[in-house]
């Protein structure tokens, strides 16, 4: 599940703040990373879990109205959104019950945020057409989760303050993680029941080494990437470029020399949009342009070996 997006996130964060913190113990900043990487994918899970705290809060005011239909003798409510089939296997997956086991952060905390999401899903249009719908099957009560996680949980500001409060961690990973819980759940199948498997923390150990080796040959590398800066920023006032501009190209750079397999164009697109919500208003159009000079810089003179397409050069 962690992919070069959050690492690269998680690298530009660290990276920053190593600089900052004073202490400069790289040993120290690297459990940092591995753990900051760590509760993304505890975000994975604690936004799965919001599906079932909302499924079980919508079953305790289904027993409320029943209750009463059953004393006043009226007609008992629908019980279809409540033992949705799709959120009663997530309820019982056995990953994330023991997860769930493990933390203690849990959404039961937040009883009346969740209610208040409830009650949203439950005015909506999307619940209304579901709930009216002969049709009953896995099928749809999975991608009435997949409809609702997008309309009520993908953006959701009650929910980014609810997080910030409860991990510092989370503040920057909900987006990312966002795709992966949309695609975890159109991965469900109902004939795996409660074995259903949710998606790894790393899809191979290649990419946790990556995160490794990216944030050591940045740090370690520091003095050498910035003199490739200042060689190459006589078009540009480098001595006016916000730090964080300088910690952006310095991994940017350190992606380009030690991972060939990752095309430049694909390293400057990834780090100058990551400068958009780290940096300056113009900081993106000047990364750009430093890093493309730097990349020909360095292949010119042989410090680069990785091919430079004839497309990329200007």
């Amino acid at each position: 599940m962690i992919n070069r997006e959050i690492i690269r996130i998680k690298i530009v964060q660290l990276t920053y703040a190593y600089y900052q913190n004073g202490s400069k113990n790289i040993e120290s900043a690297e459990k940092e990373l591995m753990f900051s990487l760590s509760k993304a994918y505890d975000l994975y899970h604690h936004l799965l879990a919001l599906i079932v705290a909302v499924t079980k809060e919508s079953r305790r005011r289904l027993e409320v109205l029943q209750a009463r239909a059953k004393r006043e003798g009226t007609e008992e409510p629908s019980q279809k959104f409540a033992y949705n089939r799709f959120a009663l296997q997530l309820e019982n997956n056995k990953q994330l019950c023991e997860f769930m086991e493990t933390q203690k952060q849990a959404w039961a905390d937040e009883p009346e945020f969740v209610g208040r999401l409830f009650e949203m899903i439950e005015q909506s249009q999307i619940y209304k057409d579901y709930m009216a719908s002969e049709k009953d099957n896995y099928d749809l009560d999975r991608e009435l989760w997949r409809k609702i996680y997008r309309t009520f949980i993908q953006d959701n500001e009650d929910i980014d303050a609810i997080l910030e409060e409860q991990s510092l961690y989370w503040n920057d990973d909900k987006e990312v993680v966002d795709t992966f819980v949309i695609k975890t759940i159109k991965r469900f199948e109902e004939k795996n029941s409660a074995s259903q498997e949710l998606l790894p923390e790393y899809d191979s150990e290649e990419e946790k080494e990556y995160a490794r080796k990216l944030f050591r040959a940045a740090i370690l590398n520091a003095d050498d990437y910035q003199h490739y800066m200042s060689e190459t920023s006589r078009n540009w006032d480098f001595s006016r470029l916000a730090y964080m501009d300088v910690v952006i190209m310095q991994i940017a750079i350190a992606e380009m020399m030690n991972f060939p397999s990752i095309p430049v164009s694909v390293t400057i697109n990834e780090y100058v949009e990551l400068s958009k919500y780290y940096s300056t208003p113009r900081s993106a159009g000047y990364i750009n342009g430093m890093l493309d000079a730097i990349a020909h810089h360095l292949a010119e003179s042989g410090k680069l070996i990785k091919y430079i397409k004839p497309e990329e050069n200007k």
